[in-house]
């Protein structure tokens, strides 16, 4: 079987997300760190499922759950990357670091983007229809960042809240479609170097080792070694996320199929955009792992 992984990002949470996943010891661990009881309930409240400590920390846990149930029932993966905070479970699933150390490393992250936040409050904006040229121009006139770059016209931008406000109302008068993402800071761009630091001086403590199958990064393409995994790890909370860098670097390892692990279709519907001739699904439309597997191995090959 050839198949990759790719770990969500944030912005996509919700209360019915991986009906199918067990309530064990990740799970658990999850709950204990955020403070709560049912977290599908937490959900439902959007201030709550907002919150940057709150979001990360239960997307790391429940992707990493949701492996731990799926990876006993299917051959290894042949790459896996993740996107955003999704790279702490992609990093954690390609064997770099342990489900425990990415959940922590998960809430210190978290805390310290927060940190730039409540100095420089600010945000994302998804902006698609617009040539790259023009998102370059646009960027320029109104000061913001290339947060995350999914493909030829399809773009994030980050910064300050009332320079998102603008490049919307530019955008959208030029037949943009434009989506203010349901976070509440500028991650990927250089208002979040000071949290970039914070987490690298953080990393240098915890456990790493290299990566079992191919791992792709973010910020740095493919890692190799446990120097490269904290480097990578650190720098891309304040630089551009190269999706599509990512994902030409997976097809290219001749992968047969693809699932994305976490909330929502969002990275599924990317690659199937992009490489129709290789499926992807989400592990959010199953109701089972053992239906995960079954397609997997269906599309896959022995």
């Amino acid at each position: 079987m050839s198949f990759a992984l790719l770990f969500s990002g944030q912005g996509n949470q919700h209360p019915a997300m991986l009906p199918w996943i067990d309530d064990g010891g990740i799970v658990r661990d999850m709950r204990v760190r955020l403070g709560v009881e049912d977290w599908r309930s937490a959900l439902v409240e959007p201030s709550w499922a907002e919150r940057n400590a709150n979001a990360q920390t239960l997307l790391t846990g429940l992707a990493l759950a949701a492996w731990k149930e799926l990876a006993p029932l299917v051959p290894p993966p042949t790459a896996i990357a993740g996107y955003s905070v999704g790279e702490l479970a992609a990093f954690s699933a390609a064997g770099v670091i342990d489900p425990e150390s990415a959940m922590a490393l998960a809430q210190q992250r978290a805390e310290a983007m927060d940190a730039c936040a409540a100095r420089t409050p600010g945000g994302l904006l998804a902006i698609t229809g617009l040539s790259s040229p023009r998102v370059e121009r646009l960027r320029v006139e109104t000061g913001l960042a290339l947060a995350i770059r999914n493909g030829e016209e399809s773009v994030v931008l980050g910064g300050p809240t009332a320079a998102l406000a603008r490049a919307e109302q530019i955008a959208r008068g030029e037949g943009a479609q434009c989506t203010r993402l349901r976070v509440n800071v500028a991650s990927h761009t250089p208002w979040m170097r000071e949290a970039a630091d914070s987490f690298a001086r953080t990393l240098a403590d915890v456990p790493f080792h290299a990566p079992q199958v191919a791992l792709f990064s973010n910020a740095a393409d493919r890692v190799r070694d446990a120097a490269s995994a904290r480097a990578a790890l650190a720098a891309q909370i304040a630089t551009t996320v190269r999706w599509d860098e990512c994902m030409e670097n997976v097809m290219a390892r001749q992968i047969r199929c693809v699932l994305e692990i976490g909330p929502g279709q969002a990275l599924a519907r990317m690659w199937n955009q992009r490489y129709p001739m290789v499926p992807a699904r989400a592990c959010d439309d199953f109701r089972s792992a053992g239906a995960i597997a079954a397609w997997l191995s269906s599309h896959a090959g022995g």
